[in-house]
């Protein structure tokens, strides 16, 4: 039996992660630990209330003590970490907050781990979960590899980018047997709809503007977030202790063309006229700092593990809009409140 520590495991991705190792694998016990910030929603992982196996633990990672009790209770022999400020808008306003959790609380929680598995590291896994903003922006060409060197060009990827630092410094001082794995940009169910995908599906159902950055010519690589739960449970299982992975899905979209096919089938979803969804987007000024292009080569976790998506991008898009379609409580509950406040200042101004 072993006993997983699952740091954000009430967010978007961490969800995820937490679904398919609670019901993959009834003979572990699962550890969800979240503070359960604007972005945390226990209505993500509500149908797993009842499973044997499953742990739901409100804490913060940056709480030392905290952590120190939780580890020596539970006596954890490996660790998945998720948790941290994700959004590149908030990170340009509140950098603080990402150095604090992103960097500080890592550390605090490599810090536990390395206590309670004093003497004894056999056995012993630290995954840590990063992105593929820490190696910067890319031109036309090329594909952040494994080896690319990295080149963080906003607070939080920067916040990331010392995160990862830190672990394979661990890993080479105190010998901490990691894991650490890059990922592309996640859509699909559950999202805070701070994000590009389900901000344009709550925008278009109330016929509000889709505020699109620039031109929309910023490319990005899109992975459905089921697939990234797969990938990450292949390299945890069979990734080797003290190397990389990187995740991606093979779909590279520019921004504004992603919001046009989703204005496309959103029309055709709600019954309206082609082309209806598409006089919605307006253009915004540009983010400070924002990056072109990113490209994640997944040749590796393919060739070595034998992971890829399961779906292209349009068919995810199209599960992706349906679920947020069908789930309208969750989307009212988590756009009410502080979101709007939010969203008010990042878009209205």
């Amino acid at each position: 039996m072993r006993k997983i520590l699952i740091t954000g495991g009430a967010g978007f991705i961490g969800s995820h992660v937490v679904r398919l190792f609670t019901n993959k694998y009834p003979d572990y016990q699962i550890f969800n630990l979240d503070k359960l910030t604007y972005a945390g929603n226990l209505e993500n992982v509500r149908d797993l209330e009842e499973a044997e196996n499953y742990h739901f633990v409100k804490g913060d990672i940056t709480d030392a003590a905290f952590l120190k009790e939780l580890f020596s209770k539970h006596q954890f022999d490996s660790v998945i970490h998720l948790a941290a400020e994700s959004h590149v808008d908030r990170s340009i306003s509140e950098p603080l907050a990402f150095v604090t959790t992103n960097v500080v609380g890592t550390v605090s929680l490599m810090n536990a781990a390395m206590e309670s598995w004093a003497g004894n590291m056999g056995g012993k896994l630290f995954h840590h979960i990063s992105t593929d903003e820490v190696f910067g922006s890319l031109g036309e060409e090329d594909f952040f590899l494994e080896t690319t060197a990295y080149d963080p060009q906003s607070p939080y990827s920067a916040s990331k980018a010392s995160s990862d630092h830190f672990v394979r410094a661990y890993a080479n001082t105190y010998k901490l047997p990691v894991l650490v794995s890059n990922c592309s940009n996640n859509y699909g169910p559950n999202q805070f709809p701070e994000k590009l995908l389900p901000l344009c599906i709550n925008n278009i159902k109330h016929n509000k503007p889709l505020p699109i950055y620039g031109k929309g010519e910023n490319v990005r690589d899109w992975l459905y977030v089921v697939d990234h739960a797969r990938a990450i449970d292949y390299i945890f299982h069979k990734g080797k202790v003290g190397d990389t992975y990187n995740i991606g899905g093979f779909n590279e979209w520019k921004n504004i063309d992603v919001v046009k096919l989703l204005c496309d089938i959103m029309d055709r979803k709600l019954g309206r006229s082609e082309g209806t969804s598409q006089k919605l987007i307006t253009y915004v000024t540009d983010r400070a700092g924002h990056d072109l292009r990113y490209a994640i080569d997944a040749s590796k976790i393919q060739k070595e593990l034998g992971w890829e998506p399961s779906l292209q991008f349009e068919a995810g898009l199209e599960l992706t809009i349906d679920w947020y379609l069908e789930n309208v409580e969750w989307l009212e509950n988590v756009t009410s409140g502080a979101y709007a406040q939010y969203y008010s200042k990042q878009y209205d101004s």
